[in-house]
């Protein structure tokens, strides 16, 4: 019901009323007026060659409400880095994050799977926090912003009802996945806070801001499609047969009799060769693996006149995963109106809606996980398509709907008044998911389950901005802006689920069912809540809200339009805050220097040459609510069996947090100083450009939980004081090696982002500290592996260092024959945690793309590339394979088989043969045994286009654009590494083999304009 109230709300304003205007953001100081430091991809190809149409939807004539001009600041603005959005939509992507991928310097992109609408998550110039859990990967993501409102994601803290956080309860839907890239007209990556400041703390990890198409003053029509297909790659499979030989060789090396112990049993579904089920064909690969259709229809229509105009989009969206039939749809639409009443007074109203409906996979693990039941799993999945298909057949008694829908839109108005400009604007992002789950007892043993799931996230703003331009002679221009802003998200949801149905034909919203039918000869008698016995059914709820405003100013100066200079002073308050330190103040100074024109305007081989510099401090926004109010009580609802409701007498009660942490009063505002200075060039008639940038970012005064004295009962104390360091370069050279005045060109562009991140403090003066598997420690990255480092295998028991008398231990247990042999690194004969050290790197040090436009009469080839250098990851995958004894038969959800057990991955021939038996857990991920080089080059993309524009008009007058292409995506990766695709680990690093296949997609497309 919000959706459609707001919906209805925005309509009607739509509909009673005109607009206009279209831009990213009206209601802060523009980008166009402050990204110095941030990639500006707009309608351009590298190098400067502008292929920009200059009849456009936002044609000059077009009434909008645009930002006041900020011509002082305009100059600070990198020119570099250009890509076209254009050239972008002919990529069949789903999300934001993968459009993105390599097409600016300093973004890196995780994509770990491959399954369509799933979460990924995008970092500008580093991570800012370590990626502990998913609170730390949600505080740490860029702002997007899309035609000025900026956009609310799917908060996590439901997370802390979940025992097995693999994916958040809900449709989990990647809520980016609503960017149609056909739609929008510019995007520019805004970087450092001389670009993102106006943004205030939410911007402080990078922004990237989003305009779509917009309005003309005659009639327009677009037409913008591709159809293809998408294809998985190869897979080895393997049966019983194979897995009975593989591990065969540690049970003939370490027993004399084919058991480890007495009570050792070799498992079932291997014990039988005659089994048909696990030893014959391991043809299962034919079911879960599939090539799919993929297409994508959008379709627009403007017009109207200088007083008032319209643009109108609607699109549909088919996307695919090539295994467990999972897909994405998506459908959307968008409405503006503009309108221009008096020639000082503007207006503007759009309406955006879309519709993502999703087919998840079918993995056991992420179902178990789900329900939070775990079965028998002494039997896996067998690996023969018929016994395969039996089991997927389980899944049509039940269902599992996933459905999100997302709105947004604004309200604007605009008074020019020649030097004085005034812009307000009423904005809202609203995005709700639903997901409805019934299984089967079948899948179950003999236990049902269903749930509904209903949650809702939403962003109100309100905004408002003033600029004056004062020129005090031809030499000395300022330019003033005063704003501020009023910001509201909302999040909440609804949950239930419940165990143990009378049967599974009846498959209705059970949990909510009404009580008032209680007649047995009712019609409606199934609906009782005794069809879910009341004691198995479990409710929860949970809502979490912030407010943020602030007040900003920023004066502008220019000499002589050789030398700018911008200060920026900013004032934000947060409900998220402690109630004594509410505030935050953040200045921003930023400068440049016209070297061309102050020193070198006779250097014709030299077409721009531009130095530019900023400093400056900013808060980092505080996005959980638990830290506000200092000490607190609380409820731990959470699922059966894990955390609990405290009671007394059966009466719900509230406790101390004592397993999330103390918080203590006077916390303070973490906060962010940055400073960069960069470069930009252009050469022999704008025929090359180079743009360096080297940054700094050090966020000081972050919030961890640190030990607490025992008697406490907490298990640690939240306090402030951790600061992490990024520093590095982005680096983008583009060449026209030949020009488009030729039959052939040739345009080439390369972008490298070198990062190093540190970690400089932690709170209270600790030098280091671990939480989980991780160690922080001071002066090392936070990326980085705490490992244990592997120097082979004691072939026997001699082997194995002794001291004093005593043979070297591993936690107090005496190692022997078959153990590995790690490094002692203390030096005191025995093996602990004082003996991990800090290795590799999570996240790559060099990350980029290289794209290359070829062009041949009215033919165009593009070849883009995607790297990612000094990146490792641990192959836990393997791990998993190799501990085979401690997994097989463990009713844990880290025993769960899925089908893809029977896929041969990675090089078995690269580990030690270790007794699996062994108390030191030999085959333990956390080694550098597991740890591989991950760093690859991809061929993301070859297209081929030809332009029929020419052609077409002779026939048709009105075709303005008439272009056809055909691509090849996802080409092929060269890559040392020995698992599945390197891309498919998430932001931890552990590649757990869950990551669905990248498919290789070839499509066919048009693009047409008229």
């Amino acid at each position: 019901m919000r959706i459609i109230a707001i919906i209805t709300f925005l309509g009607v304003l739509c509909t009673t009323t005109y607009s206009f205007g279209n831009t990213a953001m009206y209601a802060r100081v523009s980008s166009h007026t402050t990204i110095k430091g941030g990639v500006h991809l707009k309608g351009a190809t590298r190098a400067g060659r502008d292929t920009t149409r200059k009849d456009t939807t936002t044609a000059d004539s077009a009434v909008a409400i645009l930002p006041p001009k900020n011509t002082i600041a305009k100059r600070l603005e990198s020119k570099t880095n250009f890509v076209d959005p254009v050239k972008l939509s002919t990529f069949p992507a789903v999300s934001l994050q993968q459009y993105l991928k390599g097409e600016a310097a300093g973004v890196y992109v995780s994509e770990p799977s491959g399954e369509p609408g799933t979460v990924q998550n995008m970092f500008i110039h580093g991570t800012s926090q370590p990626l502990l859990s998913a609170r730390e990967a949600y505080a740490t993501q860029p702002l997007i912003v899309l035609d000025g409102v900026e956009l609310v994601s799917e908060h996590p803290y439901a997370f802390d009802i979940q025992q097995y956080q693999y994916n958040r309860i809900g449709p989990a839907t990647n809520t980016l996945a609503t960017i149609n890239m056909a739609n929008i007209e510019s995007v520019q990556v805004l970087k450092g806070l001389d670009a993102t400041g106006i943004y205030g703390p939410k911007g402080a990890n990078g922004v990237i801001v989003l305009t779509s198409k917009g309005a003309s003053t005659k009639r327009r029509i677009t037409f913008d499609s591709y159809a293809g297909v998408i294809t998985p790659n190869s897979v080895t499979t393997i049966n019983g047969s194979f897995e009975n030989k593989f591990r065969r060789q540690f049970y003939n090396k370490y027993t004399s009799n084919g058991a480890f112990s007495d009570s050792d049993t070799y498992p079932l579904f291997l014990s039988d060769s005659l089994n048909n089920a696990f030893y014959g064909p391991s043809n299962w690969n034919d079911l879960y693996y599939n090539s799919q259709a993929i297409y994508s229809v959008n379709a627009s229509i403007s017009g109207g006149d200088e007083r008032a105009n319209f643009n109108f989009q609607l699109g549909d969206t088919k996307s695919g995963g090539v295994a467990d039939k999972t897909k994405l749809d998506r459908y959307n639409a968008r409405f503006l109106l503009n309108m221009k009443p008096l020639d000082w007074f503007t207006f503007s109203a759009m309406v955006s809606a879309n519709t993502l409906l999703r087919d998840r996979n079918k993995n056991v693990r992420d179902r178990l996980a789900q329900v939070n039941y775990i079965p028998d799993l002494s039997t896996p999945l067998a690996p023969n398509k018929d016994r395969y298909a039996e089991y997927l057949s389980q899944f049509n008694n039940g269902f599992d709907k996933n459905k999100s829908n997302l709105v947004n839109g604004y309200v604007k108005f605009g008074i020019d008044l020649g030097k004085f400009k005034f812009v307000t604007s009423f904005d809202v992002d609203y995005n709700e998911g639903y997901r409805d789950i019934f299984y089967p007892r079948t899948l179950m043993q003999t236990t049902n389950y269903a749930s509904n799931y209903f949650g809702y996230n939403q962003r109100t703003g309100i905004n408002n901005i003033a600029t004056y331009d004062y020129q005090i002679n031809a030499d000395n221009k300022f330019n003033f802006t005063v704003g501020n802003l009023f910001q509201f998200d909302f999040y909440r949801y609804t949950y239930a689920y419940a165990y143990k149905g009378s049967n599974d034909f009846i498959k209705l919203n059970l949990i909510n069912s009404d009580p008032s039918k209680t007649d047995p000869n009712s019609p409606d008698y199934y609906l009782l809540p005794t069809v879910f016995k009341k004691q198995l059914v479990y409710k929860f709820l949970d809502k979490t809200k912030n407010n943020q405003v602030a007040f900003y100013g920023k004066a502008d100066y220019s000499f002589k339009d050789k030398y700018t200079l911008s200060l920026l002073l900013r004032a934000d308050g947060s409900s998220n805050q402690q109630p004594t330190d509410r505030w935050f103040y953040s200045p921003v100074l930023s400068a440049g220097w016209d070297l061309k024109k102050d020193l070198l305007e006779d250097a014709k081989s030299l077409s721009e040459l531009n130095l530019h510099a900023s400093v400056g401090r900013m808060g980092r926004y505080e996005n959980f609510d638990n830290y506000a109010q200092g000490p607190q009580y609380t409820a731990f609802i959470g699922f059966t069996g894990n955390l609990i409701t405290p009671g007394y007498d059966g009466l719900g009660s509230l406790t101390r947090p004592y397993t999330a942490g103390y918080v203590p009063y006077n916390l303070k505002w973490a906060y962010t100083d940055q400073a960069s200075l960069g470069l930009d060039a252009a050469f022999l008639n704008k025929r090359l450009y180079l743009s360096l940038n080297a940054y700094y970012k050090h966020d000081k005064n972050m919030l961890l939980g640190v030990p607490s004295a025992a008697e406490y009962g907490y298990t640690s104390v939240i306090q402030n004081g951790m600061a992490i360091r990024n520093t590095g370069i982005d680096a983008t050279i583009s060449g026209v090696i030949f020009p488009s005045e030729n039959k052939f060109s040739w345009t080439s562009s390369i972008n490298i982002n070198l990062n190093h991140n540190t970690l400089t403090a932690l709170p209270g003066g600790l030098n280091q500290i671990v939480i989980g598997d991780k160690l922080l420690q001071v002066g090392k990255s936070v990326d980085s592996y705490w490992l244990l480092t592997n120097q082979g295998i004691y072939n026997t028991d001699a082997e194995v260092p002794t001291v004093g008398g005593k043979k070297m231990t591993y936690n107090g247990i005496v190692m022997k024959t078959g153990d590995p042999r790690w490094q002692d690194v203390n030096g005191d004969n025995q093996i602990t945690n004082a003996d991990r050290t800090l290795k590799g790197h999570a996240l790559p040090t060099v990350a980029g793309g290289w794209s290359n436009d070829i062009g041949y009469k009215k033919w165009t080839l593009s070849l883009n590339f995607y790297y990612n250098i000094g990146r490792q990851l641990l192959n836990q995958d393997m791990a998993n394979r190799f501990d085979f004894y401690n997994r097989e038969g463990v009713n844990d959800i880290n025993s769960v088989k899925e089908i893809t057990f029977w896929e041969k991955r990675g090089d078995y021939s690269k580990y030690p043969i270790y007794n699996p038996s062994s108390s030191v857990n030999p085959y333990q991920v956390n080694q550098d045994l597991f740890l591989e080089n991950a760093s690859f080059i991809k061929l993301r993309t070859v297209s081929l286009g030809y332009d029929l524009t020419e052609k077409m008009k002779k026939k048709f007058s009105t075709i303005h654009k008439f272009y056809i292409y055909g691509s090849v995506n996802n080409v092929f990766t060269l890559t040392k590494y020995t698992g599945q695709d390197p891309e498919l680990a998430d932001y931890t690093g552990y590649d757990t083999g869950y990551g669905m296949q990248i498919p290789r997609t070839y499509i066919l497309g048009v693009k047409l304009d008229f």
